[in-house]
C-alpha cells in the first residue's frame, strides 16, 4: 500500500475517535438560574424629628355673658414650629404617636355690635399631642390623627386704639387632622398635612382701666403646614 495513503487513512481514524470528546467540550454551559431580585421598600418605623410651617384662620365668637353675642371675626396668619414622634409599621399600616409645638399669629378683630369696641383676638402657640394611623404604598404614607391640643391666646377689648381690657389664656381642646408624606431621600420625608382644632366656649373675665368685662369666646381653628422629617434608623429594607 502507498506510505502516504496509509497515514491518512491513519489520521481519519484518530480524527473520528476524538470528535465526541471535541464537541462534549463545545457544547453550552448549562443555564444558572439568575437570583431573585430584591424590591426595595421604604421603611416608615422609627423615631423622627421634623420642621412644619403654613398657615392658619381662627373662627372667634364673642359673647357678653348675660347679653348676648358681640360679634365676631376671623383671626389669621401664620405659623412655625416642628414635632417629634415615633411610628411602627406592620405590612402596609403604619401607626404612631407624635408630639408638636409652634408659634403662631393668629390675628383678627371686629367691631362689637352691642359695645362699639373693637374686639381683638391672637393666638400666639399650640401644641397638639396625636396619634396617627397611615397605610403606605412604598415610599409614600396617607395617615389620619387625632388627640388633644393646647393653645396660648390673647383677648382685648380696645376704643379709640386705648385698650380697655384684656387677658391671656391657655386653652384645652382636641384636635383631629390628615396628612400626605413623601420619602424623597434616605431618612428624610416631606408632606403636607390639614388640622382643625375644637376649642369650644370659654367664659374670661377681661380686666384693664374700664374694670372688669366679662365676656364668652368661642374659637375654632383650622390650618395647613407643610412639613419636613428626618427618621433615625436605616430607611430601606429588602423583600424578596
Amino acid at each position: 500500500m502507498n506510505k502516504n495513503l496509509l497515514l491518512a487513512a491513519v489520521s481519519l481514524v484518530a480524527l473520528s475517535a476524538t470528535a465526541p470528546a471535541l464537541a462534549a467540550d463545545l457544547a453550552a454551559r448549562p443555564y444558572t438560574k439568575a437570583p431573585a431580585m430584591v424590591a426595595a421598600i421604604y421603611d416608615w418605623s422609627g423615631f423622627y424629628i421634623g420642621i412644619n410651617g403654613g398657615g392658619g384662620s381662627s373662627s372667634a365668637k364673642w359673647d357678653l355673658v348675660g347679653f348676648g353675642r358681640d360679634g365676631s371675626h376671623d383671626a389669621t396668619g401664620g405659623t412655625v414650629g416642628g414635632q417629634i414622634g415615633y411610628r411602627m409599621q406592620s405590612g402596609q399600616f403604619v401607626f404612631g404617636v407624635e408630639g408638636q409645638g409652634n408659634w403662631a399669629d393668629f390675628s383678627g378683630s371686629h367691631v362689637g355690635a352691642l359695645t362699639g369696641n373693637t374686639n381683638s383676638t391672637k393666638i400666639d402657640s399650640f401644641g397638639l399631642i396625636t396619634g396617627q394611623v397611615g397605610y403606605a404604598w412604598n415610599n409614600v404614607l396617607l395617615y389620619v390623627k387625632g388627640g388633644a391640643a393646647v393653645v396660648g391666646t390673647k383677648y382685648d377689648t380696645s376704643f379709640g386704639g386705648v385698650s380697655l381690657a384684656s387677658a391671656n389664656d391657655t386653652r384645652w381642646g382636641g384636635t383631629v387632622g390628615a396628612g400626605l408624606e413623601f420619602g424623597f431621600a434616605p431618612n428624610w420625608s416631606i408632606g403636607a398635612e390639614y388640622n382643625h382644632i375644637f376649642l369650644g366656649g370659654n367664659d374670661r373675665n377681661l380686666t384693664g382701666p374700664a374694670g372688669v368685662l366679662a365676656v364668652n369666646v368661642k374659637q375654632d381653628v383650622d390650618m395647613g403646614l407643610v412639613r419636613l422629617n428626618y427618621k433615625f434608623g436605616g430607611p430601606m429594607l429588602g423583600r424578596y
